[in-house]
């Protein structure tokens, strides 16, 4: 067998190349496979071949933080007499913040407050109405449709009463603001006895689903697509895991106190679990984001100094295998480099092999 030394250094480095460039460089034509040698000829140092799960991921900090955050605007021109109470979580029929000493009420439903409603009415917004009147206990009679008739009237009228509102039984733009569902507070934007118009926001919401903002390399596009496992270490040591739901406009990220978002990509992580994952959790710490790209479970791994590229006209690469005072270069194939381990297979190679390395 030809000596190890004079080829071994140039094998490390060749396929820490090729683990860096993702692609493999092949060299000669491997007839240095199979050859055999005692004495002399034994690496300076051996490893164990094991089987393991190689990870390909990236770390970077997060912030916690709440999915669907957007700013409440007012409808109307008028003066905040009740503000929002930060950090609290709102459910149908409570109170956003007053405005003219009448609240501005949170109903559920995907169309927006776009009009006035009013008898005579017909849409999928009266539909959406009639529920909420419904769900919380106005208008017994009240035939759930698109029609905004007296039945509606009468239940509005009933609902306006109990808000201390004048009975008009119409529903004004500024009286209510529909949202999927229950929603929290993120920020007040407008304190006591603010002065607001039309389009200026008044508070800053969110869902109460917990969610982990990250901001990645322009170059770690891959990362970012929707549904790519991460594993999140929150500010008090629990790791739960999360999955990426997309990425997060930059003004949306800045808002949430992403600094320099626009420098990079925001990522939005889902964590699984709802919003019982991050209960209790410090808001204000960060959060240790491990982004996995790829992951092959159970393979057979060695260093990365101890695969050899073989010479010759095939290539290849392969194991020096010590077997007591002897040894013997065995060919094998490649895969995935992590953490200075690389992945191989085949037929010569087996778990507790040891193989030569180069010495440190």
């Amino acid at each position: 067998m030809k000596g190890r030394t004079g080829f071994l250094a140039l094998g490390a480095v060749t396929v820490v190349a090729a683990a860096v460039t993702g692609g493999v460089q092949f060299l000669g034509d491997g007839g240095d496979a199979g050859a055999s040698g005692r004495g002399s000829d034994l690496p300076p140092a051996t490893a164990t071949v094991v089987r393991t799960d190689l990870v390909q991921s990236k770390t970077v900090d997060g912030k916690l933080d709440f999915a669907q955050r957007r700013a409440v605007k007012s409808a109307v021109e008028g003066t905040v007499t009740v503000a929002a109470s930060e950090g609290k979580t709102l459910t149908m029929g409570q109170a956003l913040y007053e405005l003219n000493d009448k609240p501005v009420t949170l109903l559920y439903g995907p169309v927006p407050m776009f009009r006035e409603m009013k008898a005579g009415d017909r849409g999928s917004d009266v539909l959406q109405l009639e529920r909420n009147l419904r769900d919380l206990g106005y208008g017994s009679n009240l035939y759930v449709d698109t029609q905004y008739d007296e039945d509606t009237e009468a239940a509005v009228k009933q609902w306006q009463k109990s808000l201390n509102r004048d009975s008009t039984g119409r529903v004004g733009k500024g009286d209510v603001v529909f949202q999927p569902g229950q929603v929290k507070v993120m920020s007040a934007d407008a304190a006591l006895a603010d002065q607001v118009g039309p389009d200026q926001p008044v508070l800053t919401i969110a869902s109460t689903r917990p969610v982990v903002r990250a901001q990645l390399e322009q170059t770690d596009g891959p990362l970012t697509s929707r549904g790519t496992k991460v594993e999140v270490t929150l500010p008090s040591g629990k790791t739960v895991v999360g999955r990426v739901a997309g990425t997060v406009r930059p003004e949306e990220a800045a808002s949430a106190g992403g600094a320099g978002a626009q420098e990079g990509i925001t990522v939005e992580v889902v964590l699984d679990g709802g919003a019982s994952a991050a209960s209790g959790e410090n808001a204000k710490a960060s959060a240790s984001v491990k982004f996995v790209s790829e992951a092959r479970k159970g393979v057979l791994a060695v260093p990365v100094e101890a695969v050899v590229a073989l010479r010759g006209e095939n290539g290849g690469y392969g194991l020096q295998v010590v077997q007591g005072a002897t040894s013997k270069m065995v060919r094998v194939e490649t895969g995935m480099t992590t953490d200075g381990q690389i992945e191989v297979s085949g037929p010569d190679v087996r778990e507790g092999m040891k193989v030569g390395v180069a010495k440190s």
